[in-house]
């Protein structure tokens, strides 16, 4: 289902079996395939390609050229930097070892999860069957071949962990090793953030 608040551009190409949510906007040259699934208040730039059954969470920012391949599930308040390239076979291969051209029953898709308010830079690849935390942040042009945790920052090819960053994006100062919890200080939010082994908490100074 299509929502009739959704803004698609005449130049976009979205399947009719495509689920696309409220005041979604996707520009032009997009392509939204069959059976893709869209929340509700997402911006899908340009030449961007979503393909099949493809999971899109609500309130995701999809920049320029980006491709999401089968298998990958992107989940609420995602940011995805431009040209960001998602693979989704561990193995892959154009013909089959006896030489014929594979088709859609020989692909073996390892699936792609981004967590709950994760950031990707621009030019980031990222492998398939991984899983990039929640608040995570992708540093541009990195290969990212590993799970990230929660909060964590990393860039590199491939991508290695660099600190730890607040739910706003800045990286965490005066960092802090208690029992088995990690915490930081933002500087830009003035809150102390625990960031490792303990669900989601940031609290006022």
């Amino acid at each position: 289902m299509i929502h009739t608040s959704c803004s698609i551009h005449p130049e976009a190409e979205v399947a009719a079996e495509a689920s696309i949510g409220e005041k979604t906007r996707i520009w032009r040259n997009a392509h939204v395939r069959a059976y893709a699934a869209i929340g509700s208040e997402c911006n899908i730039g340009n030449g961007v390609y979503i393909d099949t059954r493809v999971q899109i969470g609500s309130r995701v920012k999809i920049q320029n050229h980006v491709s999401l391949f089968e298998g990958v599930t992107v989940e609420d308040g995602v940011f995805i930097g431009p040209h960001v390239c998602f693979t989704n076979d561990q193995f892959p291969r154009a013909i089959t070892p006896s030489g014929r051209l594979q088709n859609a029953d020989d692909w073996h898709i390892s699936p792609t999860r981004i967590a709950y308010g994760a950031s990707i830079g621009a030019h980031a690849v990222i492998v398939c069957g991984i899983t990039i935390g929640t608040f995570a942040l992708v540093g541009a042009g990195a290969v990212v071949t590993h799970d990230v945790a929660p909060y964590t920052l990393v860039f590199g090819n491939p991508a290695r962990p660099h600190g730890y960053v607040c739910k706003c994006a800045q990286r965490l100062s005066r960092i802090e090793v208690q029992d088995e919890n990690v915490q930081g200080w933002c500087e830009a939010c003035q809150i102390w953030c625990v960031v490792k082994n303990v669900a989601d908490s940031c609290n006022k100074s």
